[in-house]
């Protein structure tokens, strides 16, 4: 489903990867179209100056599936000091156009990521996504020898502000960030998308522990500080009202445009532990060439955090609060034994651990997972 790449990263140029906003600077061609238009800012009316306009193709609603990438970026430039936007050589077809601005509502903050995922395929997923985003979406028909002029309009997002820090009174600097938006179900849903290698949101907190995460749609937020880690699953996470769990934080309600400020999250320098240990194969005792370790609260298996095991099998989780949990093991195999050759896997495993200071020699043993004999006729 390459669609997320950009969907949930807006305009990242490699999958899953650090990207980059590449404007198109296309020389006139003759037998393609052209769009010109003009971006206004809604809340003050005036233009829209350097703000990123970017056209994404309709998709088919019948027929055979495609390789979705909704909302990414077919053609992309930015406005004058007008406001104003030109783009050459379009090539002919449906397209929509929106625009975006630092400060100004975009998809990767607005969309509800688990309502989009739970559609049960890819074109599902796209035309919920653009569903979602359908209010900041001009259609725009591009024909060959014509120009298309449109009008586009941005909206003012909300803003959440505060300081990280820690029980000791010093700044928490360097602490990346995770919000949770309640749907209209009373559900959080996560606010942007990642995978195990990335931030979902880029904003930290400054060398004073301040932070602002912009470009919110109005709702009720939980927000989460995460300590620096290679990746966000692996972060320690810390929310507002100084709690662990994201179910037990307080929230914090922004209208549209509104800039909620003394959002303030405490981290403790006690109470804190590391858990380790080693995951290995019952049968021989080796370390399997990769696996997932997750550490999941006892009472309701919410995920706390997942890390990948090292080479030897071992495995370290920081800055783990006192509590009852599941370790469980997952994903693990051994490497194709040669090119074109199939990874061996091994069944997930999984044992309670009670946490009240460091552990650590925790060792998981996995089985071969067990072959499924077809029934008799």
């Amino acid at each position: 489903m390459r669609w997320r790449v950009w969907l949930f990263g807006l305009l990242v140029c490699c999958m899953f990867g650090v990207g980059c906003r590449q404007k198109s600077n296309k020389k006139p061609d003759a037998t393609k179209g052209v769009v010109t238009g003009v971006v206004i800012c809604n809340d003050t009316g005036k233009p829209a100056r350097f703000a990123w306009v970017i056209l994404t193709r309709v998709p088919k609603t019948e027929g055979k599936p495609e390789d979705f990438e909704v909302l990414a970026p077919v053609e992309n430039t930015t406005t004058d000091l007008d406001g104003r936007f030109r783009l050459e050589a379009v090539e002919p077809g449906q397209y929509y156009a929106y625009a975006t601005l630092e400060g100004y509502l975009e998809p990767e903050r607005g969309i509800d990521v688990q309502k989009v995922l739970s559609m049960p395929d890819d074109k599902s997923k796209a035309l919920e996504a653009i569903r979602q985003w359908k209010d900041h979406l001009v259609e725009v028909t591009v024909g060959a020898h014509r120009i298309s002029d449109i009008s586009l309009a941005i909206d003012r997002g909300a803003e959440i502000r505060g300081t990280v820090s820690y029980d000791d009174g010093s700044p928490a600097i360097g602490m990346h960030f995770q919000l949770a938006r309640r749907n209209a179900k009373g559900e959080l849903t996560d606010v942007a998308y990642t995978d195990s290698d990335q931030w979902s949101l880029d904003n930290v907190s400054d060398g004073h522990g301040q932070y602002a995460v912009p470009d919110l749609e109005a709702g009720e937020y939980v927000v989460c500080a995460l300590m620096p880690a290679d990746t966000q699953n692996s972060a320690p996470r810390v929310c507002l009202g100084d709690t662990f769990r994201p179910k037990n934080a307080k929230t914090v309600k922004v209208e549209a445009g509104e800039v909620a400020d003394g959002v303030d999250i405490v981290i403790p320098l006690s109470g804190l532990h590391t858990v380790a240990g080693t995951v290995s194969v019952l049968a021989d005792g080796h370390a399997p060439s990769a696996a997932t370790v997750r550490l999941l609260y006892a009472d309701d298996r919410e995920e706390l955090r997942k890390v990948g095991i090292q080479d030897d099998g071992s495995f370290a989780l920081e800055y783990v609060p006192e509590d009852k949990y599941v370790v469980r093991v997952t994903d693990a195999s051994d490497a194709a034994p040669k090119a074109g050759g199939a990874a061996h896997p091994y069944a997930d495993m999984e044992i309670p651990l009670m946490v009240k200071d460091d552990v650590s020699g925790v060792s998981i043993q996995l089985k071969n997972v067990t072959p499924v004999t077809p029934q008799s006729q």
